[in-house]
């Protein structure tokens, strides 16, 4: 094996050690969550701004679905069907050796596959994070939250300042299309 193909193999085998590390990650801390807390208790970290408050979502974003009693089976195709693509993608990115662009696909698939966990074993996602605002309560959130907007935010970044790097992902990409058409 070539020095360049083995060197690609470390970087694949990293991007999937690192998002296996998030899903742990995600995991570990929803469980701290549900062993040392009662559902809706709340902990103040910083009263009035910063809490943990333990609760369930059985939706997705801003509990979208979540009043559906068929919506969690929906949100887990799509948390499925979506995570195994940008994972795959990631790989592509890696493969390009387009850095930015795989921390990015790295964070949203680790985020998605956490949350897709809770959905598949609990029907639920468990989410603690809370700020307030005065009067107004952020939607609730969780690690894998944190990951997947971290890596969209990331990603966006890399198409508005790093076009170079996303030409060079969207034609990797598009080869591939190319290749198997």
């Amino acid at each position: 094996m070539s020095k360049n193909k083995s060197n690609t193999l470390a970087w694949k085998s990293f991007f999937a050690f690192l998002t296996i590390l998030l899903i742990i990650a995600d995991q570990f801390i929803k469980r701290a969550v549900t062993f040392n807390m009662d559902l809706y208790q709340q902990i103040d970290i910083i009263p009035g701004f910063f809490s943990l408050f333990y609760c369930v979502n059985t939706g997705s974003a801003f509990s979208f679905l979540a009043d559906k009693p068929w919506g969690i089976y929906v949100l887990s195709g799509v948390s499925l069907l979506i995570g195994t693509v940008i994972f795959l993608l990631m790989f592509v990115a890696v493969h390009n050796r387009l850095m930015a662009m795989s921390v990015s696909l790295c964070l949203i698939s680790g985020g998605a596959y956490g949350n897709l966990i809770d959905r598949f074993a609990l029907k639920y996602v468990i989410d603690f994070l809370r700020f307030d605002f005065g009067t107004y309560t952020f939607p609730i959130f969780n690690f894998a939250d944190i990951c997947a907007v971290v890596g969209t935010i990331l990603f966006v970044l890399v198409i508005l300042f790093g076009k170079s790097e996303f030409d060079n992902f969207w034609n990797a990409v598009r080869g591939i299309f190319k290749r198997n058409a």
